[in-house]
């Protein structure tokens, strides 16, 4: 019997396929995997352990910015795993979707 694989691991796939450098949004994930909303995909990657290799930090809110609360180390590390692969950031904290999105 082939086992279909089921929504978290649909979404996580889609997140998986986003290629360093770029990011995409909880929208766009969820327009991809029938069956989820934006918000589900984000409780998806909010419960992924720090040792997974999906690549989480690479989505972000509609707007261009990262959803997670300020000062918090998850928020940090996303910051930082961003930066490292050149995505750059304005003034205002948001990421420019034009240069840096990927849909």
């Amino acid at each position: 019997m082939n086992k279909r694989p089921n929504v978290f691991d649909r979404l996580l796939a889609v997140v998986s396929e986003v290629p360093s450098g770029r990011v995409t949004t909880y929208g766009d994930v969820s327009a991809q995997v029938v069956g989820t909303t934006p918000r589900l995909v984000g409780f998806a990657l909010a419960g992924l352990g720090e040792d997974t290799k999906v690549p989480w930090h690479r989505v972000v809110n509609a707007a261009g910015r990262i959803s997670l609360p300020a000062d918090t180390p998850a928020r940090a590390e996303q910051v930082k795993r961003l930066r490292a692969e050149g995505v750059r950031f304005s003034a205002d904290e948001s990421i420019d979707l034009e240069a840096f999105g990927w849909f």
